[in-house]
Order: structure tokens, then sequence, then C-alpha cells
């Protein structure tokens, strides 16, 4: 074989994402609320795109009446999937489905020719009916003010003294949302070359500022301070918040011998300890507010034959309708003269174009997605939780005919809103559990249900043990081990049965 350099022709096949299909593919995993961010930028890129309403007979915009098909404005209603068909050219659309292993070879492509809406999203109009009035769900809470802008604002009108006020401010920038101070003094005198006297006067600053309780560095420090505040941090008070641990384990006889009271004394001691914060600065707010807004829409109907069945719209509030104005780019058409002119102007009509065939996609990727959901989980919509029925992405890609990373990407960051509430999509993607009679199985949510209900309703002389749990939820047919019933137990927040007798015994003392 010779060795030197030469040149060779090889034919290969390899598939490529142009940056539009990989913008579209990205705009399934996009809420509605991030996609009208991306149609606000798009406006502004683009002049031949505008919001507009659509005729109200469903018929030409009465703008265009006389006017060639070709100058009509583009709608959802009559998108450029419609227009393709329409055309003869409907093997030119393309679904928002591929492959994962296709998307893991995504590149950014932020300099390429259609970059002009690549860096927001948006909502844009709805393809279907609401079926009724939505609920006023899209308020939203303003910013509210933090614990540090509180304390700083308190800090300056306390104190005069320079190196105090230094001093107090920094302690301020250290103190977490709950309200604890997360260094020591000593690690504040050596970062700040401070006198330990006069870290410890600053904190004591800190600490006399509302809310009471703030800057403490602990949890009985906490409480100590807002019973002094209160005038009952007298000594039986202090023995039982140093304590704590007895508390917590339930050692009330214990307690009583400490603190040298009887039981009336006690129990008005706990009463008082119940009326304290323990983490006084969560009742500010840590940034803006904002109310979850649903993507999806879902109502019962009844069908001219009777029958029951579902509306299922995405939310027209958060879906403004959008239109290129073809008269506009017309009339540029004929202003312009230059060759690069013209050359622009047809790209900025593409992008249009492309714009509204991508979220025209999107919007029935996501509704048929949502259909497929409710069809499978009927039982949850009508009934409630305890329903719910096992389901995976994979179930409901085969159903659909789409692939599993499509059906994922479009159940991110989406909300379904119905009578029981708003619910994000991954909800309802749930493991199974065998049930007790073999006939299937049974989602987890249902057995976190199950359980919640049972403790809920047990007697506080006869809390249920892990294995009462077990034969308890096998005569409501879940077959389940008790380390499974642990688990669940575990992950709905609820004690053991030790715990929960002493939680108990403590709300039983009056």
């Amino acid at each position: 074989m010779a060795l030197g350099p030469r040149l060779d022709l090889r034919q290969s096949q390899s598939l490529v994402m142009t940056p539009q299909l990989q913008q579209a593919i990205k705009l399934l995993a996009l809420s509605n609320l991030e996609i009208e961010a991306f149609i606000g930028d798009a406006l502004d890129a683009n002049p031949l795109l505008e919001l507009g309403e659509a005729a109200p007979d469903g018929g030409l915009d009465p703008a265009f009446e006389g006017e060639p098909d070709g100058l009509r404005r583009t709608t959802l209603e009559s998108s450029p999937v419609d227009q393709l068909v329409s055309e003869g050219r409907a093997a030119d659309d393309r679904p928002l489905d591929i492959d994962a292993s296709a998307l893991d070879r995504d590149r950014d492509t932020g300099d390429g020719a259609r970059s002009d809406f690549t860096d927001s999203l948006g909502d844009f109009g709805a393809g279907g009916s609401a079926g009724g009035e939505a609920p006023d769900i899209n308020e939203r809470g303003g910013a509210s003010e933090t614990l540090a802008e509180h304390l700083h604002a308190q800090i300056g009108a306390v104190t005069s003294d320079t190196v105090q006020l230094f001093a107090a401010r920094w302690l301020i920038d250290h103190i977490d949302e709950a309200g604890y101070l997360t260094t020591t003094l000593e690690e504040a005198r050596e970062a700040l070359g401070l006198p330990l006297a006069a870290m410890q006067s600053a904190l004591a600053l800190v600490q006399s500022l509302d809310p009471t309780g703030v800057g403490a560095r602990n949890l009985s420090e906490c409480i100590a301070l807002q019973a002094r505040e209160a005038d009952r941090y007298d000594p039986c008070m202090a023995r039982l918040i140093d304590n704590f641990d007895l508390l917590a384990r339930g050692e009330i006889a214990r307690l009583k011998r400490l603190c040298q009271v009887d039981d009336e004394d006690f129990a008005d001691m706990l009463r008082e300890l119940r009326s304290y914060d323990p983490k006084p600065g969560l009742r500010f707010g840590s940034g803006p507010a904002e109310a979850v807004v649903p993507d999806i829409l879902v109502q019962a109907v009844v069908g001219d034959d009777g029958a029951p069945g579902w509306d299922i719209a995405l939310n027209p509030a958060t879906l403004p309708r959008l239109v290129v104005n073809r008269r506009y780019y017309v009339e540029m058409r004929h202003a312009c003269v230059a060759k690069d002119a013209k050359a622009w102007l047809g790209e900025r009509l593409a992008d249009a174009n492309w714009l509204l065939k991508a979220l025209d996609q999107r919007q029935k990727t996501i509704l048929k997605v949502a259909a497929e959901i409710v069809k499978q989980q009927e039982g949850f919509f009508r009934l409630g939780v305890a329903h719910l029925k096992p389901l995976t992405l994979r179930t409901v890609a085969e159903a659909i005919s789409m692939h599993e990373s499509t059906v994922s990407r479009v159940t991110s960051n989406k909300y379904l809103h119905c009578a029981r509430g708003t619910f994000e999509l991954k909800y309802f993607f749930t493991s199974g559990v065998a049930s007790a009679d073999g006939d299937g199985a049974v989602s987890a949510e249902a057995v976190k249900a199950a359980i919640r209900q049972l403790i809920d309703a047990e007697d506080p002389k006869a809390v249920l043990s892990d294995d009462t749990l077990v034969d308890l939820l096998k005569a409501r047919g879940f077959d389940l081990a008790r380390r499974t019933v642990a688990k669940y137990r575990e992950a709905i927040g609820l004690g053991s049965s030790v715990q929960r007798r002493r939680q108990k015994a403590l709300a039983g003392v009056r």
C-alpha cells in the first residue's frame, strides 16, 4: 500500500437537524407563558408579524375582500399547514416528532439565518374552545418585601453608631429566609476584624428587630426571644425551651419534673409555645410570587346524543392570535428596489410562515397528548385520585403514534386545569402497584391517598402500625409489602406509628 496524500470522493447519508427543526422541537417543551415571550420577540424582529383577531364568520378578513388569495392573512385557522394541503404540497409539512437520539445532536445556532426567533417564548391563538368561561386563575401576586429588605429598613433607625451599623448589616446579609443566622459570631469577627463584644452587641441589635425571633442561631434561641418579648420567659419556660429534645421524644412526665410544674401549668406552657413562630422570616417574601397559569383546560360536557365527554382546549387567556400581514408584505415588495432588500423581505416572510406553522403544529401536538391523557385517566377526572391508573410515557406515545421523547417534551412545564384543580401533566404518569385480586395494577398516587385516609381516621388510642396498614390496604385491594407502605407513608410526610402516637399525646395535652 503506497503511503502518500491523495484525494478520495465518498458518498454518505446523515440525519441533519436544521435550525428551524431544532427550534420547533424546543417549542414543545415550553409553556404557554414562555411561548408568549417568544412571540413578543418575534413581533419585534419581524415587521410582517402582528397580533390580530380572526374574522367573526371564520371566512376571509373583511380588510381583504376582493384581494387575490395570496394576499389573505395567515392565521391559525388558515395556517401554512392548511395552505400546503390546499396547494397539493402536504408532504412539505413536517411533524414535530423526533427520536431522542437525534435531539442529542442539537446545536445552538444563534448566528444562523433563522436566528430572529431563538431567544424567547409566548402564547398564541387557541384552536379549540374552552367550552365555557375559564376561571380567573391568571392573577399574579406582585413582588413582596423580602426579610433582608425589611431588616435593613429598620436598622438605620435604631442606631447611629457607624461600626455597629456596619456589623449589623453584615449579619442581616447572613440571615436565611427562615430568619436564622447562618454564620457564627467567631466567623463574623474574623471576617470583619472587629472585637467579639462588638459582634455580640450587633447581634443583640439585630435580634431586637421585627419580626421577633429573627437573627436566632437555633430553634431554642428563636423561641426564647419570642417568650421574652411576650414576658413569659420565666425559669420554668426556660427549662422547657432548653429541653426541646425531650419534648420531641414525648417524655412529658420527665419534662414536668424538670420544669417543676403540674399538669395544668404544663398544658398552659405548651399552648404558649404553640403560639410562637419557629420560622419568623417566612412571613416575608423571597421574590416575586406568581400563580400557576394552566396551559390546558379540561371541562366535562354532554354531547348531543347525551353521552358524557370532555372539552379539551389550550388556555385562550395565554394564547394571543398571531397573523402574517400579507398586504404590508405586498406594499414593501413593490417599494423594494435593491436585490438584497427583496431577499431580506423574502426571508422575513419565510420566517413568519414557519413560525405560524411551528406554533400550529405545537398546538395540535399538545392537544393530542392531553386528549390521550384524559382518555387514559378518565377515572381520575370523574371520581378522584383513588382511581388514578398507572401510566407511562410509552403508553401515551404508542396510542397517538408519536415518539416517547415527544410526549416527554409536551408534558414538561405544562399544567392542566380541571374541576379537581390544577395539575402538572407529569402528575398523571405514575408507577403501578399490583392489586390484591391480581386484576391489573393501581396507581401509586391512589395508594398514597388510601394510606393518608386510613391514618387521618385512626384512633389516637390505637395508632395504626405499618403491619396493620398492610392488612387494611389489602382489604381495599392493594397488595403491598410492609416496606412499600413505609416508603409511601414517608413520601407523603406521615411519621411512623411511634412518632404519630407522641404527636397525638402532645396534641391531647390541654
